[in-house]
């Protein structure tokens, strides 16, 4: 295996996969790996059948960690509790497009608030929804699995939404806005996400022996 010298990812650890009973800790180790963000999950066990962490747990990383947090809302009408994310200290906050009524208003609401607002999918909605959206967006995340549930495999007829939306950003004129990527991020993976500029990834890094070794690896990407 040979890595290439420049990296070509930046790495967002979810933290739905670390250890929760000593959450602090895993933060500070995967930032003094190299971290580059925080992916945080909030999961109602409404919009998807899991139920995680709310705004006080964001409000607590922010203590401790230099690193944005990137909050990836999968929650019926974040309209609702888009104050307390913001307050807590949310650097980017994503929400689903299928999840409220008024996106356009709810991300020009995120951006008012001085925070980078995303957008994203469930695998069974044609990214094209997404495209009218586009020019209120900060960011947009590609999900590669179900939204719900980390440890998933990767859908691999989901990697073609990744050079659909580039493609369209482009044409638009809104190169700059960056494509993250999230489930089932590995190593065996890595290979069908070139064009993706953030990778979010949590059972590969915190199942590792080495968060350093691991964040590395996808920063750089290998080829055999």
């Amino acid at each position: 295996m040979i890595l290439n010298k420049e990296p070509h990812h930046l790495v967002a650890p979810s933290i739905l996969s670390a250890d929760f009973s000593r959450l602090g800790e895993e933060v500070r180790n995967v930032e003094s790996a190299g971290a580059d963000r925080l992916h945080i999950d909030v999961m109602d066990g409404h919009f998807v059948p899991n139920l995680t962490i709310g705004a006080p747990v964001v409000k607590s990383l922010k203590k401790i960690s230099t690193l944005p947090l990137d909050v990836h809302l999968m929650v019926s009408k974040p309209e609702n509790i888009l104050s307390s994310f913001i307050s807590a200290g949310a650097d980017s906050i994503t929400i689903h497009l299928e999840s409220t009524n008024y996106p356009e208003k709810v991300l020009k609401r995120i951006r008012q608030e001085k925070v980078l607002a995303g957008l994203t999918l469930k695998p069974a909605t044609p990214v094209e929804r997404m495209f009218p959206f586009l020019p209120f967006l900060d960011l947009v995340l590609v999900m590669t699995v179900e939204p719900g549930f980390g440890g998933q495999s990767l859908l691999p007829d989901q990697v073609s939404n990744i050079s659909a939306v580039k493609e369209e950003l482009v044409r638009q004129g809104l190169n700059n806005v960056p494509v993250h990527v999230d489930g089932g991020v590995n190593l065996q993976t890595l290979p069908l996400l070139p064009s993706a500029d953030v990778l979010v990834a949590g059972h590969f890094i915190f199942t590792h022996k080495s968060y350093k070794e691991a964040i590395s690896l996808l920063k750089s990407g290998s080829v055999s």
